[in-house]
């Protein structure tokens, strides 16, 4: 698809529209963008290449814009395979091509390709590549979501080329909004290395930053402050509503109704946001994104084989893995004899940080009855006040 960013810099990525899965776990219903650009000036720059899914439509791309011209440069941003894959089809394409990349990515390289260490020109922090009227001035970013990522900022047309950063799922041309997708995006891939978003947060700060160029979802122009200022919410693990996400596992039925009855009850007593997911049947990718949207986290399970049901172990697994953290959380268990649920929950969420538990846990045995209701009215109350 044609995509306009200047007379200069042009775009050569590709939407690989039929994909089912990204990274071999995360629902893509409107496909991925694997975003790659050149710089068109004295010398030519090639921004990273692209997915082996897309490799004939990036390369047609690609010898479509050069036009005939040999490329300088090819810098890479991020080794991960889906923007280096083309990386050796390139350089036996170009064999006087340089490889421009972070020190660490070169250490990385063989890992991923057959490359010339000679032809590989490592850049430090600050240090710069002269195109012509274009310069390059490259910007480390370590775990943002890899070790060896580095950042491209071109000074003149003010392009942030960001790598994985401020990326989002589906396709370029998906009919979707840009939040939703980049938020699961953002806490299911990036979302444990906050301390590292927010070191180049700080670095952004200090650029003039017109564009954004990044190698996944759409190019950023006029949203960039709403953008930033999410990026900066999600990497601080603050909530980014004030509301309440309600996780339940329900083997049969009875906790379901119970979540449900809690949903009613909440939003009767006035709380501003009431989100809920079956971790049995939901994404759990859109689990983990609401349960760092929210300011309030309840988990509702039964007791399962003297521990908790294993869709809720498994959501708390991934919530652990991303750093979840400084949040409110509430507990519901079912249990038909020896209640484990709760205390199994409990202990998981005791090893996060700055979690705080939100009145006392509701024990249900078996079905909902008059008593429960009157439980979950109670815990209702506390967490619509806390």
């Amino acid at each position: 698809m044609k995509v306009e960013i200047s007379d200069a810099v042009k775009y050569i990525g590709a939407n690989a529209y039929d994909l089912d899965l990204f990274e071999g776990q995360y629902v893509v219903p409107n496909g991925m963008a694997y975003n790659s650009y050149v710089i068109l000036d004295e010398k030519i720059a090639v921004m990273d290449t692209a997915d082996k899914i897309v490799s004939d439509a990036w390369l047609e791309n690609l010898k479509e814009c050069l036009d005939g011209r040999q490329p300088d440069y090819l810098v890479v941003q991020h080794l991960e395979p889906d923007h280096s894959a083309n990386i050796g089809a390139l350089t036996e394409l170009y064999p006087d091509m340089k490889i421009v990349c972070s020190a660490k990515a070169k250490a990385m390289m063989p890992q991923f390709c057959n490359v010339d260490e000679d032809k590989i020109i490592p850049k430090k922090e600050g240090e710069t590549l002269e195109l012509g009227s274009h310069t390059l001035t490259f910007v480390m970013a370590p775990m943002v979501h890899w070790p060896e990522v580095m950042l491209s900022y071109e000074t003149s047309e003010n392009i942030l080329f960001s790598a994985d950063a401020f990326g989002k799922f589906g396709a370029l041309d998906a009919d979707e909004g840009w939040s939703c997708e980049a938020r699961r995006y953002y806490f299911n891939i990036v979302g444990k290395y906050g301390a590292q978003v927010q070191a180049l947060l700080k670095k952004a700060a200090g650029l003039e930053i017109k564009t954004i160029c990044p190698l996944h979802g759409p190019i950023l122009t006029d949203t960039i402050p709403e953008v930033l200022r999410l990026y900066n919410i999600w990497s601080s693990y603050e909530p980014e509503n004030d509301g309440v996400f309600i996780a339940y596992a329900s083997m049969h039925g009875n906790t379901a109704q119970a979540a449900h009855k809690m949903k009613e009850i909440l939003e009767a007593k006035g709380c501003p946001k009431v989100a809920m997911a079956d971790l049995s049947r939901d994404d759990i990718a859109e689990c983990v994104e609401d349960a760092f949207r929210y300011s309030n986290l309840l988990c509702m399970a039964p007791s399962y084989d003297g521990g908790v049901f294993a869709p809720m172990a498994d959501f708390i697994h991934h919530l652990k893995s991303k750093a979840f953290q400084n949040r409110k959380i509430s507990l519901v268990e079912n249990a038909s004899w020896a209640p484990s649920a709760a205390r199994t929950m409990k202990a998981e969420f005791e090893q996060m940080k700055n979690i705080t538990f939100v009145g006392d846990t509701v024990t249900i045995k078996t079905t909902v009855k008059g008593t429960d209701i009157e439980q979950l009215e109670k815990l209702a109350g506390e967490i619509v006040n806390s």
